[in-house]
């Protein structure tokens, strides 16, 4: 380098360089695209591509968003085919209901562009790569597709259509009409749920379904004889429903009430197929044991004819003569039995059992349930009472002595009780009911056990001061005449007797002495052994 002259690039900077620009050049060149940026493509399934070429603009309402990069038969002499199309980022994003249509540039004839609407946002977006179905495309239709479809014999079958279109609406019918928009919601929701139950639940149903179909139109073309005759006849099905239209109509106007009143019962008839299910199942081993069972008692229905065939029924007929005027005398006496027994059944299901079946309302004695399980849970306690004992006789016994309280019963005597009476339920009539013999007791009123509590006058009763030295002086006679029986019987380091009035407290320790005694005996017995 010379003194004072600057620096340049060297060749291998400078090889380089062109190096890097040949490369991009040829990217630029094959790739058609410009790198870092978003290359987003969707393909969409159209029926006829041939009007759409290749760098086609793709379209968002009215807004430049892609271009078509290639087009791809789906088979051989096939129109339909699969386009590919380079999406920007501003039209994005789209969703699986997304619609694609080609659409012309200038009306009727001229370049053709791809028409795409997005999409509801509720429905699920898509990612890169993702194809259009067919059912979701649309292909312009040309004036020549127009003119060609609508030739002489298809003009024709339109004039018939319209004019019986006309017919149709003349009168009444255009009235009709508007009076059955009314209907049409449900009839295109129902309509459309079938629809969609003829797809099917599985793959192949659908194909399944059209080769039936098929194979059915077929068949009726097979005999056009036949189809002649089943049009013919469908003709006069129809003018016989016409004729009869008023009746028709009252007919259909009862079909809402009917499938109101069909549907539960169809419901129920569903909730009985399960258990019906399983009963003809189990009945089946029976079903099949019938005809043997038949066979073996054939044997048996051969000798039971012979038994009533003409010699032996006169034998038969001999031995029962001094029978059946018995039978006879026995019936007609029967009669007033089964009368009474009818009467008594009446009676008791009328009359009784509902009575049996009710509840006793008392605030005092509340009950616990109906009039058949209160009244006879007093039996076990009844016969239970002194029930324990030995050879020396019951180990508790009842000293009766003379209550606290006093009682007038109303007879001339007095009731002495522990505890003051706080009523009486039922309280005593007035009169005892009349006894009619000649009623019958079906017909009687059930009986009324709900009844308002009656009054009584208890007392406390209390013993004269110049009686109460007698009545100590019995005690302590009673007191001592129990302390010698319990000596004599070896029994007097057990038990005690005292002349105070024993408590509750009392209870609830002799209850645990004995239940730590009984403890010790066991404990004792299970040492011996």
């Amino acid at each position: 380098m010379r003194r004072g002259q600057r620096p340049g690039l060297s060749n291998l900077t400078v090889g380089a360089i062109v190096l890097t620009l040949v490369a991009i050049g040829a990217y630029l060149g094959f790739a058609k695209s410009i790198p870092l940026r978003s290359h987003y493509q969707v393909s969409a399934v159209m029926k006829d591509a041939n009007l759409i070429r290749k760098n086609s603009p793709v379209r968002i309402a009215g807004v430049n968003v892609g271009k078509v990069l290639k087009i791809e038969k789906t088979g051989a002499g096939a129109e339909s085919a699969t386009i590919t199309m380079q999406m920007q980022d501003k039209g994005l994003p789209l969703h699986k209901d997304a619609k694609v249509a080609i659409r012309p540039r200038i009306f009727l004839e001229g370049n053709f562009f791809v028409d795409i609407q997005p999409g509801s946002p509720s429905a699920p977006t898509v990612g890169d790569g993702y194809t259009i179905p067919v059912n979701q495309t649309t292909t312009p239709v040309q004036l020549d597709q127009i003119l060609t479809t609508l030739q002489a014999p298809t003009r024709r079958d339109l004039q018939k259509l319209l004019g019986s279109v006309s017919t149709a609406l003349s009168g009444e019918g255009a009235a009709g009409y508007n009076r059955s928009i009314r209907y049409w919601k449900d009839a295109y929701r129902d309509s459309a749920i079938v629809n969609e139950a003829t797809l099917g639940t599985e793959d192949g149903d659908l194909s399944g379904y059209i080769a039936s179909a098929g194979a059915t139109a077929r068949a009726l073309d097979a005999d056009p004889a036949r189809l002649k005759s089943l049009v013919t006849d469908f003709n006069a099905t129809a003018r016989a429903f016409a004729v009869r239209q008023s009746d028709l109509a009252a007919a259909v106007n009862e079909l809402p009430r009917t499938l109101a009143a069909s549907r539960p019962a169809f419901a129920s008839l569903n909730r009985a197929f399960p258990p019906l299910r399983g009963f003809i199942k189990d009945a089946r081993p029976g079903i099949r044991s019938t005809g043997p069972a038949i066979d073996a008692g054939l044997p048996f229905v051969r000798q039971l004819r012979g038994l009533v065939s003409a010699p032996e029924l006169r034998g038969l007929v001999k031995d029962l003569r001094p029978t059946v005027p018995d039978l006879a005398r026995l019936t007609q006496a029967s009669v007033p039995l089964f009368g009474q027994v009818r009467a008594a059944s009446s009676c008791q299901n009328q009359v009784i059992l509902p009575w049996s079946q009710d509840t006793i309302q008392d605030k005092q004695f509340p009950a616990t349930g109906p009039v058949f399980q209160d009244s006879v849970k007093v039996l076990p306690g009844l016969a239970g009472e002194s029930r324990s004992g030995d050879a020396n006789g019951q180990w508790f016994r009842v000293l009766v002595s003379g209550g606290a309280y006093a009682t007038p019963l109303g007879n001339g005597s007095i009731a002495l009780t522990g505890e003051q009476i706080a009523g009486v339920n039922p309280p005593a009539p007035a009169q005892r009911s009349a006894l009619r013999s000649d009623v019958a007791c079906e017909t009687q009123e059930q009986p009324n056990l709900q009844t308002d509590p009656g009054t009584v006058q208890s007392r406390r009763a209390s013993v004269p001061a110049s009686k109460l030295p007698e009545q100590l002086k019995l005690r302590d006679k009673a007191v001592s005449w129990l302390r010698r029986e319990l000596k004599s019987a070896g029994e007097d380091k057990r038990f005690r007797v005292s002349d105070q009035v024993a408590t509750l407290q009392d209870a609830v320790r002799l209850k645990a002495r004995r239940t730590r005694s009984d403890a010790r005996g066991a404990a004792a017995r299970k040492a011996g052994r």
